[in-house]
C-alpha cells in the first residue's frame, strides 16, 4: 500500500472518554443527587456497613437555628461534617448522621410579633411554628444541593413534641437533684427583647459611656472625721438611685488628704494611694501633699455616708473586687445592677433596690419624678446634671469599652434585678471540669476556653420571659409561692408529649390544673425555658433515644460546630449531660473559625434577608428580595459554581482559623478544580479501550519513571489517609494539587507523551 494511503490515525492511541470536559456542575449536580435520593443512598451505606458489622462512628450535629438562608459560614460548618463522614465510611465505619434544627426562641418569636402586635400566645406560637417549618425545608434543601448526605427525612426538631416531653424530664430530674431555685438577682436584661438573656446570647460591641467620679459626704468614720467625702467613679450614671453601698479594698492604702482644681474649688477627699496621680489628671483636683494622711482600706470599712442626692445613707464595706487599675479605689455598689454589687449587697446586708421595669424605663421606686418613664441610658445626662448642680460632680470623661449588647434587638442590655428560675451550677462545676480533661479537643487550645468559661461562670438562668418555648413547668400556689416540684414537671412532660407545648398556653390555669391533677386554685407560669437548655438536651433525645445511636448511651465520639459554641452549645450540652448522666456528651470536640468577610467581620444570619417579610403568609422565604451587596449565601455559590466548588473551598481552608471569604477569594479555586479535572481526563482517556487482564505491565517492565510515579502515587495516598484522620482536609487539598500539578501534570504525563500515544 502506498504512502499515500496510509491510514496514520490507526498507528496511533488516540485519547478515548466519556468524561466530559466541562464539568457543567450546575446542570449536572441535580441530577446526580436525583439518583442518590431516588436510590436511598445514604441508607443503603449503612445498611453495607451494618451487614459487615462495621465499627460505628457517632457524629452528633449541632443544630442550627431555623432562620434564613444558610450563610457560607453555615455551609462551611455542614460540609466539614460531610467530609468528616465521607471519609469514615471509606474507612470503614457506620456513621449515621442524623441532621437537626434549633427551632424555639427569640428571633423567631422577635420577627412575628414585630410583625403584628397584639397577638394572642396560641397565635404568636403557631405563627413561629409555620416560620420555623418553612426556613427549615430552606436549610435542608440547601444542604441537600451541597451534597450533604443524612437522614433527612427524619431529622430532630426541637419543637416536636416528644423533643419538648423530654427537655421537661431533664428539668425535672434537676429539681430531683435540688439544683432549681427561684431567686431574685441581677441578670442580663434585654429591654429590647423585653426578657433575661444567656451569657451566649450577648454580643460585645465598642461602646462610649459617660464615666463620671461623684463625691459621698461621709457621714461616719474617720473620713467624717475629717469632713471628707469617698469619690466613686463609674460608667452607668444610671444606676445611681440604685446606690446602697461603696466597695473598698481592705489591703489598699488610700489617702485621705486636701484637693483643690483650676478655680479654686476645694474638697477633703479620700482615694487610693495608687490613683491619686490618675485621679488628679482626669479631674484637675491636685492633692496638698501637706494635707496627706494614709489610711488602710480596713479602717474605712463600717463607716457610712450620705446618698449624692437621694435622702438615704451608703454603707462603706471591704471586699475583694476592688481593683486599682481606674476609678478611686472605691467602687458604686448597687445590688440590683451588678452581679458582685449583688453578692457584696448579699454579704453585708445592703438590701436591693432595682427600679426599672421591663422596658428599661425608670419606675417610681428611683425616688425621682422626673425620671420615671425615661429609658435609663437616656437618664444619664440628667442624672449628671443633676450631681453637678448640687456639687457632687468631680469629673467627667468619655469611656471607651466593650459592653454587651442583645443579639437579637442590637441593643445595649443593662444588669436588672427580676425574680427568675436558676439552675446551681456549683454543685457540677467539678464534675463538668473534669468531663472537660476526658474529652479530646481539636485545637487543643478549645480546652482551655471551655474549661474557662465553666469554670467561672454563675449560675444558670434558665428562665425566660417570652412564648415561644418550651414552658417552665412550675405553678404558683395562691400565695404567690412557686411550686418546683419533679413530679408535677414530669406529668406536664407526659401530657405534653401527647399533645405538644401548646396544650399548656391553650388551656386556662384551671382546665391544665385539672388535666394534671393539681389544686384547681394554683396557677401556671408563665415563663419559658432558655433555649439553650433545648440544644443543650440534645444528647439525651436524640443521641440516647434514636436507634441508628443505640448503644452509644447517648455519648458521640465528635461534635462540630464554630468557636462561639465553647460558651454555647459546647457548654450547655455537656452542663445537660452532666446533670443527666454525670458524663460529657461528646468523646471529642472540633472547632472551626468563622467566616468571616474580607474585612474580618463574622458572617451571620442576622445580616442575611431574615426580614419580617420571611415566610409570611405561606410566602416563600426564598422569593423575598435579598439586600444588596456581596452576596454572602451558600446558594448564590452553588446555583452559580456547582456544590464541588464549593466543598472544594471548604477543603481548601484552614478550619482552625477564621476564613476571610469573597467571591474573589472563592473563584481561585475555579482553577485547581479544572486542574483536577483535566488531569484526571488525560489518565482516563488514556485508558480508555484498556484491558488491565491482557495489557498489565509486569513490575519487572516497568521503566524507572513508571516506578517513581507508582511511589508517589503511594506516598500520596498514605499522606491522604493520615491526614484525613487528623481532619486535615487542607493537608489532603494541597497534597492531591501538588501531585496532580507537578507530579502528573508537569512531569509524569510530559514525560511519557510519546508512549501514551504509541
Amino acid at each position: 500500500m502506498s504512502s499515500e494511503g496510509q491510514n496514520y490515525k490507526d498507528t496511533v492511541t488516540l485519547p478515548k472518554t466519556d468524561f466530559p470536559m466541562k464539568a457543567d456542575l450546575v446542570t449536572r449536580e441535580p441530577a446526580r443527587l436525583a439518583i442518590w435520593e431516588t436510590g436511598g443512598l445514604y441508607r443503603r451505606i449503612q445498611a453495607r456497613r451494618q451487614a459487615q458489622k462495621a465499627p460505628r462512628f457517632l457524629l452528633h450535629d449541632g443544630p442550627p437555628f431555623a432562620n434564613g438562608d444558610v450563610h457560607m459560614g453555615t455551609a462551611l460548618n455542614k460540609v466539614i461534617k460531610d467530609l468528616v463522614l465521607k471519609s469514615k465510611t471509606m474507612a470503614g465505619f457506620e456513621t449515621p448522621y442524623v441532621p437537626g434544627w434549633d427551632c424555639h426562641g427569640l428571633p423567631i418569636e422577635f420577627k412575628v410579633v414585630k410583625e403584628t402586635s397584639g397577638l394572642t400566645a396560641p397565635e404568636i406560637r403557631r405563627r413561629s411554628e409555620e416560620f420555623a417549618r418553612r426556613w427549615i425545608e430552606v436549610q435542608k434543601a440547601s444542604f441537600r444541593r451541597l451534597g450533604v448526605l443524612g437522614d433527612w427525612e427524619n431529622p430532630y426538631l426541637t419543637l416536636s413534641a416528644g423533643y419538648e416531653a423530654t427537655i421537661m424530664r431533664f428539668f425535672a430530674t434537676a429539681v430531683e437533684k435540688n439544683l432549681v431555685y427561684r431567686s431574685q438577682r441581677p441578670v442580663q436584661w434585654s429591654y429590647g427583647a423585653k426578657t433575661a438573656l444567656a451569657e451566649a446570647e450577648v454580643e460585645y460591641k465598642e461602646k462610649v459611656s459617660p464615666a463620671i467620679f461623684v463625691k459621698f459626704q461621709a457621714l461616719t468614720g474617720p473620713v467624717a472625721e475629717a469632713g471628707g467625702s469617698f469619690v466613686i467613679w463609674t460608667t452607668t450614671p444610671w444606676t445611681l438611685p440604685a446606690n446602697l453601698g461603696i466597695m473598698v479594698s481592705p489591703g489598699f492604702t488610700y489617702v485621705l488628704g486636701n484637693f483643690t482644681n483650676a478655680e479654686g474649688r476645694q474638697e477633703t477627699l479620700v482615694i487610693a494611694a495608687a490613683l491619686v496621680e490618675a485621679f488628679s489628671n482626669k479631674t484637675g483636683f491636685a492633692l496638698d501633699p501637706a494635707s496627706v494622711r494614709e489610711i488602710a482600706g480596713s479602717e474605712l470599712a463600717g463607716s457610712t455616708a450620705r446618698h449624692p442626692f437621694l435622702d438615704r445613707e451608703s454603707k462603706v464595706i471591704a471586699t475583694a473586687f476592688v481593683t486599682n487599675d481606674t476609678g478611686t479605689g472605691q467602687v458604686h455598689t448597687a445590688p440590683g445592677h451588678g452581679m458582685e454589687d449583688y453578692i457584696a449587697g448579699r454579704e453585708h446586708g445592703l438590701g436591693l433596690i432595682s427600679p426599672v421595669d421591663d422596658d428599661g424605663n425608670f419606675t417610681a421606686e428611683a425616688g425621682l419624678p422626673d425620671l420615671v418613664g425615661k429609658n435609663v441610658f437616656a437618664a444619664n445626662d440628667p442624672i449628671i446634671a443633676l450631681l453637678a448642680e448640687s456639687g457632687h460632680l468631680l469629673g467627667r470623661e468619655k469611656y471607651v469599652h466593650q459592653y454587651p449588647f442583645c443579639w437579637r434587638s442590637k441593643l445595649p442590655i443593662i444588669f436588672r434585678s427580676v425574680p427568675q428560675f436558676f439552675l446551681s451550677i456549683d454543685a457540677v462545676r467539678q464534675q463538668a471540669m473534669a468531663e472537660i480533661d476526658n474529652a479530646q479537643w481539636l485545637p487543643p487550645w478549645g480546652r482551655n476556653r471551655i474549661f474557662g468559661t465553666v469554670e467561672s461562670r454563675p449560675d444558670w438562668c434558665i428562665s425566660r420571659q417570652r412564648t415561644w418555648g418550651v414552658p417552665l413547668p412550675v405553678f404558683y400556689k395562691e400565695n404567690g409561692e412557686a411550686v418546683i416540684d419533679a413530679e408535677v414537671a414530669r406529668k406536664a412532660a407526659a401530657l405534653v408529649e401527647q399533645h405538644g407545648t401548646n396544650v399548656w398556653f391553650e388551656k386556662t390555669d384551671a382546665e391544665l390544673c385539672a388535666l394534671l391533677g393539681l389544686p384547681e386554685t394554683w396557677t401556671k407560669g408563665k415563663d419559658t425555658l432558655d433555649v439553650w437548655i433545648d440544644s443543650g438536651c440534645s444528647s439525651i433525645a436524640v443521641t440516647e433515644t434514636r436507634p441508628e445511636f443505640a448503644g452509644s448511651g447517648g455519648i458521640a465520639d465528635l461534635y462540630i460546630e464554630a468557636t462561639d459554641q465553647h460558651r454555647g452549645w459546647f457548654q450547655s450540652s455537656l452542663m445537660c449531660s452532666v446533670i443527666h448522666r454525670g458524663k460529657a456528651p461528646y468523646k471529642a470536640v472540633m472547632t472551626h473559625g468563622f467566616v468571616t468577610d474580607t474585612s474580618g467581620k463574622k458572617v451571620s444570619k442576622s445580616d442575611q434577608d431574615t426580614s419580617a417579610e420571611d415566610g409570611k403568609d405561606g410566602k416563600d422565604p426564598k422569593a423575598v428580595k435579598k439586600p444588596a451587596g456581596k452576596p454572602m449565601t451558600a446558594d448564590h455559590y452553588y446555583n452559580k459554581y456547582g456544590a464541588d466548588l464549593v466543598r472544594l473551598w471548604v477543603a481548601s481552608v484552614d478550619w482552625q482559623k477564621d476564613v476571610p471569604f469573597s467571591q474573589e477569594l472563592f473563584e481561585q479555586n475555579g482553577e485547581v478544580y479544572r486542574r483536577f479535572r483535566n488531569t484526571l481526563r488525560i489518565l482516563l482517556a488514556n485508558l480508555g479501550g484498556f484491558d488491565a487482564a491482557t495489557r498489565s505491565v509486569p513490575d519487572e517492565s516497568l521503566t524507572l519513571v513508571d516506578r517513581w510515579i507508582l511511589e508517589r502515587l503511594h506516598a500520596v495516598t498514605a499522606d491522604c489517609l493520615a491526614a484525613y484522620a487528623e481532619y486535615d482536609f487542607r493537608k489532603v487539598f494541597i497534597t492531591l494539587n501538588q501531585f496532580c500539578a507537578v507530579d502528573l501534570s508537569a512531569l509524569y504525563i510530559d514525560l511519557t507523551k510519546d508512549r501514551l500515544y504509541c
